[in-house]
């Protein structure tokens, strides 16, 4: 379909977001919320988003969505809960940081930290880490998927199970209402389960975004996390959930 220029903001504000209220458009572009609700309902038709109650969501499927796109996707929120992560990241530290944006985001809020040692699959949180001298890096081999500089394969699960770190730091791409934690690409799932296995204590990032979302393959459950950093609160049964299995939930306001 031919998209209108209000159509085409709509479309980028989603991918900002991750998701898009009709009164919110409504107000934004000063016309009825009959006339967003047609633009909604026509971007949908189209494939581009998915309607939910009161707006419209990114589409999920069983492809995630491009690596520019997801790295502007709630960039503030991706900051916040970076920082407090970090900030929960003692010095002299092991740390691991698997392939994502929100990864990426808590790498840079580590430059300062001293004493480090982190191992990454993720090309990307190896060349932000290189501005830390006192951090020492070890990049985990494997097959580089150009798309967003990941690495993964058997090689990079060989790598990982080397190591015991002190921290692991992970993204999801979506996280359902059974708090399960699901991904897109199979051979990323395995090294994701490797590193929840060869770590001391597990942490997700995750902004609010990924509970609107879905992906094909599971990665482990919200029981298997020890702290969840996210930036808003997750929609219920979740919040109960984690009490039931002593994941501390973080909320990064």
């Amino acid at each position: 379909m031919s998209l209108s220029f209000r159509q085409t903001d709509i479309l980028e504000l989603a991918k900002r977001n991750g998701r898009v209220s009709v009164d919110d458009l409504a107000e934004r572009f000063g016309v009825t919320v009959q006339t967003i609700r047609r633009d909604l309902t026509e971007l949908a038709e189209a494939g581009k988003l998915d309607r939910v109650h009161g707006g419209a969501v990114l589409r999920s499927g069983v492809t995630n969505i491009g690596y520019e796109d997801r790295r502007d996707l709630n960039e503030e929120a991706k900051a916040r809960i970076a920082r407090r992560c970090a900030a929960d990241i003692p010095d002299g530290a092991s740390v691991f940081l698997n392939i994502g944006t929100s990864t990426e985001a808590v790498a840079r809020q580590l430059l300062g930290h001293k004493n480090l040692m982190v191992v990454t699959n993720n090309m990307n949180v190896a060349n932000i880490l290189v501005e830390n001298p006192d951090c020492q890096i070890v990049v985990a081999g494997g097959i580089l998927r150009r798309a967003d500089g990941g690495l993964i394969g058997n090689l990079t699960v060989n790598t990982i199970r080397q190591f015991k770190f002190d921290h692991a730091i992970i993204g999801c791409s979506a996280l359902d209402a059974e708090g399960d934690l699901l991904d897109f690409d199979f051979q990323e799932v395995s090294v994701s389960q490797t590193i929840i296995a060869q770590a001391r204590r597990v942490w997700l990032v995750a902004d609010g975004s990924k509970f609107q979302r879905s992906a094909p393959a599971r990665i482990a459950s919200l029981a298997e996390i020890d702290t969840f950093y996210t930036d808003t609160p997750p929609p219920a049964p979740l919040p109960d959930r984690c009490r039931e299995w002593q994941t501390r939930l973080v909320i990064c306001r």
